[in-house]
């Protein structure tokens, strides 16, 4: 494609991968550099602001399954058109694709805008809301965001063809140019600086949706002049429902198993929300490090999705699961290191974003617990994303749910009621899952069945 020989199917394996996954990594460094930019503006309102970003970013994980369903769908198709030089096929699904996002984007808003008050006062639960206004600000929040979401949709997708073509160049600068924005946007819109309007925590909101349509336009851009490695025809942009249909069946596990992910994540907070304030911005503090501390193995599995599809759309199999293990052996080294650095360092990292000695408890207590095991996790997350990329997508969906809810959520619940203080009981039972998924997740992969996978 573009008379250029595809390295991903026959070049060395070692350079294919890290030459996918360090912009990939730098494009997740850069996406969550976003919130925690929110984060340290915010931080200076107060921990209620602090709680309230925290809480909305829960909230805001429910629109991620659906993206990202859209997305693996249309990473596994590209790549295996990719591999078998169909341009054509390849053309098709990112027309659908576009369409898709568009449609998704458009309920989400509308869906988001009318319950998100709602959903952020059940979350807290009574006792919280009756002494605090972090529900009510983290509504404010999420309604700016939910009408601006049709950006996040647009800017994943498209980012997932120009990753199932191994041109993963364009969605680092897009977002990197994104974050330029963010960075100048968000104390400008906070505080009311040159003249802006001050809008607290909504400001934050506005600047990051505002930034979100940057990098929207920074990828679509590119895919319209053909810079993705093949020229995508996307005119005219007609329904076709057998290849939509396509997209959504490969994806919908991957939309099924992110969602009972963020599920939980609701059920933990609603959980951690019932012991305080300080206890949901500590924990809010503390997912937001280890979100940092899992970028290397997103980065190292969405490298090596597309190198799986390619070569299976390649024939070549064995090859593939050689990629597999070895971008989850680059993932693990470095997630170790992070470990060390995070179980030791845990309070004053918390202390960076609130200084309030009750969330430094909180949150460096969650630090030092849970960051151990998730050594563990990057073997569910490299190999979990390299299952999508051959398009077997339902085995991590079903693995990721008896983790999460066969154990994760029951086992929270109950140690939170025996353990002393109710955070710790729940920081073991998170521990606990992970080991047990990554450990499922190894298994089912070593079975090989995804080699034989059509999609």
């Amino acid at each position: 494609m573009n008379g250029k020989k595809n390295n991903l199917v026959s070049g060395n394996l070692t350079q294919g991968i890290l030459s996918l996954a360090g912009p990939m990594l730098a494009s997740a460094v850069l996406q969550h550099a976003q919130s925690l930019v929110d984060l340290f503006w915010v931080g200076r309102l107060g921990s209620e602001s602090v709680a309230a970003v925290a809480l909305a970013g829960v909230v805001l994980m429910a629109l991620f399954p659906v993206v990202m369903g859209i997305s693996t769908g249309t990473l596994a198709l590209v790549a295996r058109a990719v591999g078998a030089e169909r341009v054509q096929d390849a053309s098709a699904v990112v027309r659908q694709s576009i369409l898709l996002a568009g449609l998704m984007g458009i309920v989400a808003g509308v869906a988001g805008w009318i319950w998100a008050g709602g959903l952020c006062a059940i979350l807290v639960g009574s006792a919280t809301a009756g002494s605090s206004h972090a529900h009510l600000l983290a509504a404010s929040y999420l309604r700016i965001s939910f009408l601006g979401s049709i950006t996040i949709f647009f800017f994943f997708t498209v980012s997932s063809v120009f990753h199932a073509a191994g041109r993963v160049a364009v969605p680092m600068w897009a977002m990197a140019i994104s974050n330029v924005v963010n960075i100048i946007l968000d104390p400008l819109l906070i505080y009311g600086l040159l003249g802006f309007p001050r809008l607290g925590v909504s400001g934050a909101a506005l600047a990051t949706v505002v930034s979100q349509a940057v990098g929207a336009i920074m990828v679509g851009m590119p895919l319209v002049k053909g810079r993705v490695g093949f020229r995508a025809q996307l005119f005219p942009l007609r329904l076709d429902i057998p290849l939509m249909w396509r997209i959504a069946r490969i994806g919908l596990p991957s939309m099924g198993q992110l969602l009972s992910r963020n599920l939980m994540a609701m059920a933990l907070m609603s959980l951690v929300g019932r012991c305080g304030t300080a206890a949901l911005a500590g924990y809010g503090i503390g997912t937001r490090f280890h979100i940092i501390a899992l970028m290397p193995a997103f980065a190292f599995g969405n490298a090596v999705a597309p190198i799986v599809g390619q070569n299976l759309g390649a024939g070549k199999p064995e090859r593939a699961s050689a990629a597999a293990w070895l971008a989850s052996g680059f993932a693990t080294a470095v997630m170790a290191v992070i470990a060390v650095c995070f179980f030791f360092f845990a309070r004053p990292l918390v202390r960076i974003f609130d200084a309030s000695p009750a969330v430094v408890d909180v949150g460096g207590d969650y630090l030092k617990i849970v960051s151990p095991f998730y050594v563990f996790s990057i073997t569910a997350i490299v190999l979990g994303r390299a299952l999508q990329g051959a398009g077997d997508t339902i085995p991590p969906m079903i693995l990721t749910l008896v983790s999460l809810w066969g154990l994760q959520v029951p086992l929270a619940v109950a140690l939170s009621r025996v353990v002393r203080p109710p955070t710790r009981g729940i920081w073991w039972a998170i521990a606990i899952a992970v080991t047990v998924h990554g450990i499922l997740v190894a298994s089912w992969f070593l079975q090989g069945k995804w080699k034989h996978k059509r999609v």
